[in-house]
């Protein structure tokens, strides 16, 4: 039985839950977080939106199914928690979810965690500049190296088209990394 296996059995078992949630949360939180992080861009933002997606797990982990990996229930979870996180504040600001305000890339430079040369700032407002799609998509495969197989679950796409895009995006980036 694998480990993944042995923590949703224990999650689903009443007396080991507590536990094994502590468990999950040694594994998965900062893989997650910085999942969330990179679609809601601000590190207060990341936390809420983590807070809430664990809540989420711990409230639906009897539902799970298991037809597909934990890591990838959890990750659509993330994705899902996140988009709806975007939604709720670009109503309140009347923003549009692929217009990324130049504010957003600022927090993004000043943050303490980005650590980022020229190059990686070129690279980030070539992605903020991607419709929100493109960007989820890229992020998870470049940043996350989350294979096309788990991402057509996570985003419920075909294969083909999450290639398409990807590939799609890669090359509006090599165009524009070196203009």
């Amino acid at each position: 039985m694998s480990k993944d296996a042995e923590l949703v059995k224990k999650l689903k078992d009443p007396t080991q839950k507590e536990k094994a949630f502590s468990e999950l949360l040694d594994v998965y939180q900062e893989r997650l977080y910085w999942h969330i992080r990179k679609i809601v861009t601000t590190h207060e933002n990341a936390d809420d939106v983590l807070q809430n997606t664990f809540v989420r797990v711990y409230k639906s982990i009897l539902k799970f199914e298991e037809k597909s990996s934990l890591h990838t229930w959890m990750y659509r979870i993330a994705y899902n928690e996140s988009i709806r996180f975007l939604e709720k504040n670009n109503k309140k600001s009347h923003h549009n979810i692929d217009e990324v305000p130049t504010s957003n890339l600022q927090v993004l430079f000043e943050d303490a965690y980005f650590n980022g040369d020229e190059v990686h700032k070129k690279l980030h407002k070539i992605i903020a500049g991607l419709k929100e799609k493109q960007k989820r998509i890229f992020h998870m495969k470049y940043f996350d190296d989350i294979s096309f197989r788990q991402m057509s679950e996570i985003l419920e796409t075909s294969e083909s088209t999450l290639k398409s895009t990807y590939y799609s995006v890669v090359k509006i980036i090599e165009k524009k990394i070196f203009l």
